[in-house]
């Protein structure tokens, strides 16, 4: 099997990494040859780390290398492909361009699948015209080479026996696909972030507890056992006429604001955009990014050996 991955960032060298260790010939393209071979560079990176963390081997990090490659020609990319994912820029119009091309390029069974974590595939693939029904997003979430989720969103137009088939082919991957059946706003796993965070900020906002302590509450409560615990396996194990009781006292107390809430956008407003300006929420000059993204990296490594993930 061969893929193709546009983009060679983050998260599309993180893909290739994975793509690369399934066995697959691997094709990382970007229009700027150095950024192309950098990202090859990240994702052999990505992979000596799965190594380090014993989530797979030595033998597979040398077949994996061997399967990785760089280029820049679209077109020629794109001969004997069998999946094409997009992982450019979050910005629609180059994202539309990219499609439409892809659209005309690929015989008609291969499917074109798009990164995306915040447009929507309905206006992504609206210049597909050709076979929309191949068109879908799978949302990798970051780091791509970690997280097991994908989430695979369908729109009006897409195929679904081909959505079923590019599950398949993600747990071949060692990946754990979820199928999102429409495209909404913030996919599947997205809404309910936003959900953790809107309240999370009220809290902060209107003075119940500190930051420190609303992250601490989330990382040593509830996050700790969701690898295990869904919160919808949560209510079935205590009773879901205790769910009804608890949410019927609380849902009227907390925030159902429908947009960002004031404290939020102050911070904003001031400049203070979080780690990349220095200040956000927390004050990153006595704050270890590094420490704590490595630290988040050990953590989800432990946790999928302990659940096989």
């Amino acid at each position: 099997m061969k893929t193709v991955i546009f983009g060679s960032g983050l998260m599309g060298s993180g893909i290739a990494a994975i793509s690369a260790l399934a066995g697959n010939q691997t094709l990382l393209v970007d229009l700027d040859p150095k950024r192309a071979q950098n990202g090859i560079e990240a994702a052999r990176t990505s992979i000596d780390e799965l190594v380090s963390q014993g989530l797979t081997t030595s033998e597979a990090r040398q077949a994996a290398q061997l399967l990785l490659s760089a280029g820049c020609d679209t077109q020629k990319s794109l001969t004997g492909a069998d999946l094409v994912i997009e992982a450019i820029v979050e910005n629609l119009e180059a994202k539309q361009t990219l499609f439409e091309i892809l659209d005309r390029l690929l015989p008609a069974e291969v499917p074109i699948l798009s990164n995306t974590s915040g447009l929507r595939i309905t206006d992504i693939a609206a210049k597909a015209h050709l076979h929309p029904e191949r068109t879908m997003t799978a949302h990798f979430w970051f780091p791509a080479h970690l997280v097991p989720l994908v989430e695979v969103v369908m729109w009006e137009k897409t195929d679904r026996a081909m959505a079923e088939k590019t599950i398949q082919t993600l747990k071949g991957w060692g990946k754990a696909p979820v199928l999102v059946k429409r495209d909404t706003p913030g996919q599947l796993a997205n809404r309910i972030l936003q959900a953790v965070i809107r309240e999370a900020v009220n809290i902060v906002a209107t003075g119940l507890a500190t930051p420190e302590d609303v992250d601490t509450a989330v990382k040593m409560g509830m996050g700790i056992r969701f690898p295990v615990w869904g919160p919808l396996e949560h209510i079935d194990s205590v009773g879901l006429d205790l769910a009804v009781s608890v949410q019927n006292t609380v849902l009227p107390e907390i925030s159902d604001a429908q947009t960002c809430n004031d404290y939020l956008l102050a911070l904003v407003q001031n400049g203070n955009l979080g780690y990349k300006t220095g200040r956000g929420i927390y004050d990153w000059n006595k704050k270890d990014m590094d420490t704590l993204a490595a630290k988040r990296n050990d953590f989800i490594c432990s946790a999928r050996r302990i659940i096989g993930a």
